[in-house]
């Protein structure tokens, strides 16, 4: 099973992407900070991210540049060759799910993130059918 699970901080603003067939992703890249010892650097992996249609219309329209995400999904390794020729290798990561973790205090800037969409409607204690 492969099943991974990562909270970080965005590294840049999510980059939409159409396809074939009006088919959209939303792309953008995870820094995932590593358990140092103290007095030691801080080191981070760097995942990147592809949310594919709904997903990465909303992390498109609320997601920006030093949010904090909580992303699961798959994952799957990739070499290539940088332009400098050096053989390198990239993680990237096909989100299922995407949790929108920044604090309130660090979702404001006028950019609507703090209002969630009107389609997620809260749904009334009363209204549940066990209590």
């Amino acid at each position: 099973m492969n099943k991974t699970i990562i909270i970080g901080n965005l590294t840049r603003d999510p980059e939409r992407r159409v396809l074939e067939n009006d088919l959209t992703c939303s792309v953008f890249t995870v820094a995932v900070n590593r358990r140092v010892r103290q007095g030691q650097p801080q080191q981070a992996d760097y995942f990147r991210v592809t949310a594919w249609r709904g997903l990465g219309d909303l992390c498109q329209q609320y997601l920006a540049k030093g949010r904090k995400v909580a992303v699961e999904g798959t994952i799957r390794a990739h070499a290539y060759t940088g332009n400098d020729g050096a053989a390198r290798a990239s993680l990237e990561l096909t989100a299922e799910n995407v949790e929108f973790v920044s604090p309130r205090s660090q979702q404001g800037g006028g950019d609507g993130y703090d209002a969630p969409p009107e389609e997620w409607a809260q749904t009334d204690d009363d209204e549940l059918p066990f209590n």
